[in-house]
């Protein structure tokens, strides 16, 4: 007992050091997400009170934070430096690399909001629906396609490959692409087993069916992180894994869909729910089944 709370008196300066990175990797992603944006973010929260603007900005920093903690993943598991507290240069150098990697994540998913504007919400423009129709389905929609490419990102970052820091960055960016393939076939896969038109009942205004959507997207999410967590052994058994599970995502989510019709809510038709009567309820319901497979299937294999 003693020596464990020694141990925490050692670690938990680097810890705080960590924290305040942590803060400031937040504080430039709003500001960069405010110079790539034409409106006025904090004005639309704030005075316009705009839910969908609110839910997208959200989504992008808990997805900046998601990104943050996989690159973390890694430094935090190398022992404590013996001098001192450890501040010396090899800490320093952590540091920085969190801190650069983190930056990197905050680009890519600046860039990841317009390629899923194009493939996966391509019938309306994504940024009107949300500004000036104050959309909350398509913000619900992003929210959740910035948690699924955080997801990502953290996936691909975390761990170690083995090898040196270029070579790990570039299996960091081919997995990363893979990843986003699986998601946006995904979000195709979605829409060929809903028999609504998601993109015509978001754009009307439906709330349940944005929220379903971006549930189902942090599921895929967890999923993708899965499939390129962990150590790198090989293209060929990596790529093999990544597609063991990104099958086995797509059949759980599926499966655990129908489940939610047959078992959790028998007295209801899921897609009736979503599509007619605009039951938010439902959709969380849906979203909550969904996520927690994929949390399941995390853990478990």
């Amino acid at each position: 007992m003693i020596e464990s709370f020694i141990d925490t008196l050692q670690t938990f300066p680097r810890g705080l050091v960590f924290i305040v990175e942590g803060l400031i990797i937040l504080a430039l992603a709003k500001l960069a997400r405010d110079l790539v944006t034409r409106h006025r973010i904090d004005q639309e929260v704030t005075e316009k009170a705009n839910l969908a603007v609110a839910l997208r900005l959200s989504g992008y920093l808990l997805a900046v934070i998601l990104v943050f903690l996989g690159v973390l993943y890694q430094p935090l598991q190398t022992p404590v430096l013996a001098d001192g507290f450890g501040f010396n240069r090899d800490f320093a150098t952590e540091v920085l690399r969190v801190f650069l990697y983190s930056l990197a994540g905050i680009v890519a998913l600046n860039l990841v909001r317009v390629l899923f504007d194009r493939l996966i919400l391509y019938k309306f423009h994504l940024e009107q629906e949300v500004v000036q129709d104050r959309n909350a389905g398509a913000g619900a929609a992003e929210f959740g396609m910035y948690v699924a490419t955080g997801l990502l990102i953290a996936g691909a970052v975390a761990g170690d490959v083995g090898t040196s820091e270029t070579e790990a960055a570039l299996v960091a960016l081919a997995f990363f692409g893979m990843g986003l393939v699986l998601l946006v076939i995904f979000a195709l896969f979605y829409q060929l087993t809903t028999p609504f038109d998601i993109h015509g009942e978001i754009e009307a205004d439906n709330p349940a069916v944005g929220v379903a959507l971006g549930g189902n997207l942090i599921a895929i999410g967890l999923v993708t992180l899965k499939a390129v967590f962990g150590g790198f052994d090989g293209w060929g058994e990596s790529i093999a894994a990544f597609l063991t599970f990104g099958v086995l995502g797509f059949a759980l989510l599926y499966a655990m869909r129908l489940l939610v019709d047959l078992i959790i809510l028998p007295t209801v038709r899921i897609s009736q729910a979503l599509s007619a009567d605009h039951n938010i309820g439902v959709a969380f319901v849906e979203s909550a089944a969904v996520i927690s497979s994929a949390m399941i299937l995390f853990m478990a294999i």
